[in-house]
């Protein structure tokens, strides 16, 4: 009878464990929660989005001076660092779609926690930011 090396052995043993490995589901802390409801979009798609329905609401969450200096026609600003944030937010319909963004996409993407706390069932995350809607050629108003 002919016996196997054991480092053919040991190896084959090896990939087949590695090969299960893959079938797991990634550990939670690894996992993206994300909101229900929630689509991230970039510029263009907003612009899309927002075209295709005018019933979408949309919430600028930059400061007033940010929002000052321009913002998207028709926008709601509700400063994400005001002391009323969420009051403000939870004065709202939690079932009519709402467009939201900051500049970079950084805030709102913090303040999404919020949103679910809220229930808010049908969002956009602008995740490019007002940054991502001007520099894809979007318009803008002050």
């Amino acid at each position: 009878m002919r016996k196997l090396n054991p480092l053919v052995l040991l190896s084959f043993i090896g990939l087949s464990l590695t090969s299960c490995d893959r079938s797991r589901p990634a550990p939670a802390e690894d996992a993206v929660k994300a909101a229900p409801g929630l689509i991230d979009v970039d510029g263009a798609k907003a612009a899309e989005v927002l075209a295709s329905d005018p019933a979408i609401t949309i919430i600028d969450i930059r400061t007033p001076e940010e929002f000052a200096e321009g913002h998207i026609k028709g926008a709601v600003n509700i400063d994400f660092t005001g002391n009323d944030f969420e009051a403000k937010l939870s004065e709202l319909n939690r079932d009519k779609p709402y467009l939201f963004h900051c500049a970079s996409g950084n805030r709102s993407g913090k303040s999404l926690p919020v949103f679910e706390k809220l229930n808010f069932t049908r969002l956009y995350h602008l995740n490019t930011g007002f940054k991502g809607w001007v520099s894809d050629g979007q318009p803008v108003e002050k």
